[in-house]
């Protein structure tokens, strides 16, 4: 079946407005140009994931997803393991990105199939870099199957 990726497209999935900014700014200040779609909350992004453009066919999928945990309507967990459990989604790159250093959400988040798990760094520095390294990897270095 073939995943639809969108190369390049990068799905932040964060309900803190200070938060969505700060990411915004960082993948800016990177210069890399690529389009970073936001969803507000974990419903809003299961449907734009799950979901049909105006001509009925599959969203595209993008490069990588950037998941809060602790959202609203649906938490990050939830998404995640919805995610895993269609085909479609299934190998869909999924980085943690949340403000947790519980070792539960730690452990559960690698348990339901995330990729990657990153703590938001307070310093405003870090994150930047943090960020900068993510839009690299994901979207540039990272390589996946073929559809």
């Amino acid at each position: 079946m073939s995943q639809n990726n969108n190369p390049g497209i990068i799905l932040l999935i964060e309900d803190n407005p200070d938060d969505v900014e700060l990411t915004l700014r960082a993948f800016k200040k990177s210069r890399l140009t690529n389009q970073v779609i936001v969803k507000r909350d974990g419903q809003e992004a299961l449907d734009y994931l799950l979901g049909e453009d105006d001509n009925g066919q599959p969203n595209p999928l993008p490069s990588v997803v950037l998941l809060d945990l602790n959202m609203p309507r649906l938490s990050g967990l939830d998404v995640l393991k919805r995610l895993r459990s269609e085909e479609r989604t299934r190998t869909l790159p999924v980085v943690i990105l949340t403000t947790s250093d519980e070792q539960r959400d730690i452990s559960d988040s690698y348990s339901l199939g995330c990729n990657s798990y990153i703590r938001k760094p307070v310093d405003t520095h870090e994150f930047f870099a943090a960020i900068q390294e993510l839009e690299l990897y994901w979207t540039v270095r990272n390589v996946v199957p073929e559809s």
